[in-house]
């Protein structure tokens, strides 16, 4: 099972500058390739500071020119807010900025924020829909020649210009929950990402059946990549265990209320939620999320990431946003380097 990082630029406090949030995504990108790391992913999000990436290509191209052997991945963009030609392009010109080292994720998007703002309208089917048709499309613009009479778009024969570094196109990663994702992420020869968010290891292991059933349903398919992601912090006591188990829990809150979209904006920051309301949310206790994120001193990670492996991914995103400091991030980030990756051979011993 090899390591990525999921990381974003993210703020609640409006005096810290962007381009500090900018400089601190470099450098936990550029530890991560320091350790090891197979891929660093950057998901696109709109008006928002909770996750700041209006385009990730723009911070991949910066990553490629700092980086030379860790992957770059969209993680993901949002299929409905693309157009087909345009997507091919730009993440064609991507693949040859980092010399054929992106992954293309796509996602149909979550947040009824970002469809108002971007696409109104739209909810989670038709988001689902644009998705399916703008995958298959963006493979064949990379073949070149192709043209397209769908139901969200249409066009004369058109190629992506440039071409892909990597030979058929970089590989493509679906971010799928439901079933009818995964059967077609793998029917379409797609590599997979899940994430339980604070859900538990049971709703892993349920990911993982999903996943193992659409394989099994595409037997002419070769059985793609499948990647977890979920937020993961090491920790030195349970005193800090205890902290993060907190500021998680406040995390999941705010990330409920965003889901929501209920609560008033000031300049794309939401306030945060007072103790009444985050008992709206008993789902995101801190007890509860103390259980069902990777968190915990070495040991307890090791032990759980082991199980992820024995299940069978191929990848574990270690997603390191969370509304806590940098410092923070950064010392978790060097504890899991130094203390859990020794654990995993070959890869990382």
């Amino acid at each position: 099972m090899k390591f990525s990082l999921f990381v974003h630029m993210e703020r609640s406090d409006p005096s810290i500058p962007h381009r500090r949030l900018f400089d601190e995504l470099e450098e936990l990108a550029l530890t991560a390739e320091a350790a090891g790391f197979e891929t660093v992913w950057i998901g696109e999000h709109h008006a928002m500071e909770f996750t700041i990436a209006p385009n990730p290509f723009i911070q991949l191209a910066h990553l490629a020119a700092r980086t030379s052997t860790i992957r770059l991945g969209t993680g993901n963009v949002v299929a409905p807010f693309w157009n087909p030609i345009r997507l091919a392009g730009e993440a064609a010109m991507m693949d040859v900025a980092c010399n054929g080292r992106l992954d293309l994720g796509v996602a149909r998007g979550a947040y009824a924020f970002e469809y108002e703002r971007m696409l109104p309208g739209l909810d989670a089917m038709g988001a689902g829909l644009r998705m399916r048709e703008l995958v298959p499309a963006v493979k064949k613009l990379w073949e070149g020649d192709y043209a397209h009479e769908g139901q969200f778009w249409s066009f004369p024969t058109s190629t992506a210009s440039p071409k892909p570094v990597q030979a058929g196109g970089p590989p493509v990663w679906i971010a799928a929950r439901d079933p009818n994702s995964h059967d077609f992420a793998v029917e379409s020869g797609c590599n997979v990402q899940v994430t339980p968010l604070a859900a538990g290891d049971g709703e892993v292991v349920s990911l993982m059946e999903r996943f193992n059933t659409a394989v099994a349903n595409h037997p002419e398919v070769p059985r793609p990549k499948i990647m977890l992601l979920q937020h993961t912090f090491v920790t030195d006591s349970e005193a800090e265990t205890q902290a993060l188990s907190q500021d998680l829990s406040d995390f999941y809150c705010l990330f409920g209320a965003w889901f929501a979209n209920k609560r008033p904006i000031r300049q794309a920051i939401m306030e945060p939620l007072t103790a009444e309301e985050c008992a709206a949310y008993p789902q995101y206790a801190p007890d509860i999320v103390r259980k069902n994120v990777v968190l915990g001193q070495p040991e307890e990670v090791i032990a759980r990431l082991k199980d992820y492996e024995a299940q069978g991914f191929d990848q574990f995103s270690i997603w390191i946003d969370g509304g806590i400091s940098h410092a923070r991030k950064k010392k978790s980030l060097d504890l899991f380097i130094r203390h859990v990756m020794p654990a995993f051979e070959p890869a990382y011993a």
